[in-house]
């Protein structure tokens, strides 16, 4: 699914990844975690493709091909998606037009034909209904006065609407109460399948109670430091990151 060799990446002066390479098979759902300032959110950036961020080496290969000659919207549309941290309001764009807008480009772009208004409406629809968002929430401008745990549903219903390859959600949990978190991780849990995989980016553990992850690495400096299993995640939570902050495995 995804493969990243040797990245290294800076903004501006400032040299962020420093040689990082995990691979992420189908199906799977790898965790990312580490302390503040370690690189986390810019390896999501990069992934994605965001503006300001300069590759100096590696590559990032999506089923074989290097999504880092792509833009971001060419990215997209093979596949990869960003949950925001902080996802972003924008007043005067309803959900509606904005998830139409979104789902069109896409298809647009893989040469698809555009969904009309009556297609659109009918899987928009039945697809909040599964995750929970009510429809009132789609007739308000986007993320405008939604709290927390709604602007995070409504990122899990983009996603189900998108059908990504590659999902990376950077630190989803922040923010969000334990009922919030509980809603939003049954969401991405149910669009768990053996051709899609998960990159979750967290602080902390907890958020793992509900995305049980197959891999946990730790990010430090820029580097991947160590790899394990879903206990690893549990260690982290009761001694910190001391112990993996020095070389890299």
């Amino acid at each position: 699914m995804l493969e990243i060799r040797n990245l290294t990446a800076r903004i501006g002066d400032k040299q962020i990844l420093n040689g990082i390479s995990l691979t992420v098979q189908d199906g799977e759902v790898a965790a990312i975690m580490g302390p503040n300032g370690s690189g986390k959110s810019t390896l999501s950036y990069v992934i994605s493709g965001r503006a300001g961020y300069e590759v100096t080496d590696g590559e990032v290969l999506l089923n074989g091909e290097n999504i880092l000659e792509l833009d971001a919207h060419e990215r997209a549309a093979r596949g990869v998606f960003l949950a925001f941290q902080y996802p972003l309001e924008i007043p005067g764009v309803t959900t509606m037009t904005f998830l139409k807008a979104a789902m069109n480009a896409q298809r647009k772009q893989r040469g698809e034909a555009e969904l009309s208004t009556p297609e659109f409406m009918k899987t928009v629809r039945s697809a909040a209904d599964k995750l929970g968002v009510v429809q009132e929430m789609l007739r308000r401008a986007l993320n405008v006065g939604f709290s927390g745990g709604e602007k995070k549903r409504l990122e899990v219903l983009q996603m189900a609407l998108l059908e990504p390859k590659f999902a990376i959600l950077d630190e989803t949990d922040s923010g969000l109460d334990i009922d919030a978190l509980r809603i939003v991780a049954e969401g991405v849990n149910a669009l768990r399948r053996p051709d899609r995989s998960f990159l979750v980016i967290t602080h902390y553990q907890r958020l793992l109670d509900y995305i049980v992850p197959d891999s946990v690495h730790v990010l430090s400096k820029g580097r991947i430091v160590t790899s394990g299993g879903k206990e690893l995640a549990l260690e982290l939570e009761k001694n910190g990151y001391r112990d993996y902050v020095a070389e890299p495995v």
